[in-house]
């Protein structure tokens, strides 16, 4: 029976371009996607730009410019980073959608309806000159902490986070004008109130979720949760669907993790099939992948939401969270230029070599380190040196030897056992988020071939025992053909190349190929080119 699968990729926030820590969070979803469509899975994949909120608004005002287009030039730069490390996104949209907003207030309405929200009269920063009243954002003042310039919500000198009520000495960062209380009231929403339910969702994934995830769903629990504003004082954003409220746009924290769900409603829509069936059907399988930054909101916030919207949805049952990537063993700053954007990656690498080294090297379960010289070592080793090798070298002499022509012969059966044992367990590993040990699995069948090639000696065999030298040489082909369908939820151009070497159909089907009758390959090209 196929299976009902959401994966959803955290939401890039559309202030800044994208750099190889976002790449080695969002990912994962991608391998995820392309092995459960393999699979011939129902597969809802989404994502998008997470378009609104004050850091937007404050970027715009310093420009000159109008929101809109500060967002619309990081959404398509986004977009265009995805395209060219063949991300497979069923609908990668923005919250600047028509479709997002109109269902987002639909969402707040039912919320609303179910007792989950109400109203909080309190004071609040106001600039008299601008007359407005203002985010945290948009406040200036001293650190409590260490007595330098902060923002309302952090100071960027002793990196401590901050409440704007805290912060000395504030004024409006737009203007300069000392800031005063002023009343204002504003929606909230009753997170305090899924204490226990999140806390049994947590136990119950405890064995399944990543250990960061569950470590620090646990340590946000043990402090109680507290309802969140739902409004905020902005003019940009999702308007918020009650009387009283024009003036306010709903919280970015609500709406843009809502984008899961109304996305997802919006490609199931669009195939005809229905969207509450989908979330309430027990054979549904949902994973979310971010990284160990976002970790609350999809952990705590988001199954919160769901469950005030409707308790019969699927809840989160993986969390792929990774942990963060750190370039040249040091923390990735733009202050002191120490981080690479995907822009800057793709121009210098190949995308598959990308993809390869952000699996096999990323920070699946702990920090890891990016360098020029550790992604060219990955590259030569492990792509060039094994999977490129065992290609080439089978390739190359049979083009010498027979102009690419394959006599037909018999498969080792040893070798058959052992590529469908591969699937299974590279296919398990896929399934539970083990995506650095799924890779691995995959390479060793690649040494497998590697060695068999080497213990068979088909270039003495061509010599001596030519039918020998069918069999040896047939079976390595049946090892290619099964080497692009084990990596192409990994590298999918590569394994596309490798199928176009051996002329077979460049099909994803997550079974063993079969292959039968003579054949005729060429090896017109090196799969990987040497990194100096």
């Amino acid at each position: 029976m196929k299976k009902n699968i959401l994966i959803g990729g955290a939401w890039p926030y559309a202030n800044n371009s994208l750099h190889v820590g976002h790449l080695a969070a969002l990912l994962p979803g991608d391998i995820l996607a392309r092995y459960y469509r393999a699979k011939g899975d129902n597969v809802v994949y989404v994502s998008g730009t997470d378009s609104h909120g004050t850091p937007i608004t404050v970027r715009a005002k310093k420009e000159g410019k109008n929101p809109q287009e500060i967002a619309l030039k990081y959404h398509n730069e986004f977009v265009k980073n995805f395209n060219d490390l063949d991300f497979s996104y069923d609908e990668y949209t923005s919250t600047m959608s028509a479709y997002h907003k109109e269902h987002v207030q639909k969402y707040l309405k039912i919320i609303d309806k179910n007792g989950y929200i109400y109203k909080k009269t309190e004071e609040q920063d106001y600039c008299p000159h601008c007359q407005t009243f203002l985010s945290d954002r948009e406040i200036i003042g001293i650190c409590p902490h260490c007595g330098k310039e902060a923002k309302g919500d952090q100071c960027d000198n002793c990196l401590s986070t901050l409440n704007a009520k805290d912060v000395l000495f504030k004024k409006c960062s737009i203007c300069g004008s000392a800031t005063i209380q002023k009343e204002n009231t504003h929606l909230y929403f009753k997170l305090s109130a899924f204490q226990d339910k999140v806390a049994n969702l947590i136990e119950k994934n405890e064995h399944i979720w990543r250990l960061n995830a569950v470590k620090e769903s646990e340590k946000f629990l043990s402090q109680g949760l507290k309802d969140r504003a739902l409004t905020r004082q902005l003019d940009w954003g999702v308007e918020v669907p009650f009387e009283g409220f024009e003036d306010k746009r709903v919280y970015v924290w609500f709406e843009a993790v809502m984008g899961y769900i109304t996305t997802a409603c919006h490609v199931l829509e669009q195939r005809g099939q229905d969207f509450e069936e989908f979330m309430e059907s027990a054979n549904t399988i949902s994973y979310y992948v971010h990284g160990k930054d976002n970790i609350p909101f999809h952990t705590i916030i988001y199954p919160s939401l769901l469950m005030a919207i409707d308790e019969k949805w699927n809840l989160p049952n993986f969390i792929i969270s990774c942990e963060y990537v750190n370039m040249n063993n040091e923390k990735m700053s733009k202050s002191k230029g120490n981080l690479i954007s995907i822009d800057e990656l793709v121009s210098l690498y190949p995308k598959d070599s990308i993809r390869f080294f952000m699996i096999a090297n990323g920070p699946e379960t702990k920090d890891c380190n990016f360098s020029n010289d550790d992604f060219k070592l990955v590259h030569n080793k492990f792509l060039v040196g094994v999977i490129g090798n065992f290609i080439n070298r089978n390739l190359s002499f049979l083009n010498k030897k027979f102009g690419g022509k394959i006599a037909e012969g018999k498969i080792d059966e040893n070798i058959i056992a052992m590529t469908r044992e591969t699937f299974e367990k590279v296919g398990k590993q896929i399934e539970e988020g083990r995506l650095k040990s799924a890779i691995n699995l995959a390479i060793d069948y690649v040494n497998a071939g590697n060695k068999y090639y080497s213990d068979r000696m088909p270039w003495v065999q061509v010599q001596e025992d030519i039918e020998g030298f069918n069999d040896t040489t047939y079976t390595c082909v049946y090892m290619m053909a099964n080497i692009a369908r084990l990596f192409a939820p990994f590298i999918p151009d590569t394994c596309a190349r490798i199928n176009r070497k051996l002329g077979l159909e460049d099909k994803a089907v997550w079974q063993e190929v079969k292959i039968k009758g003579d054949l005729l390959v060429q090896n017109d090209e090196l799969l990987f080119q040497r990194l100096q």
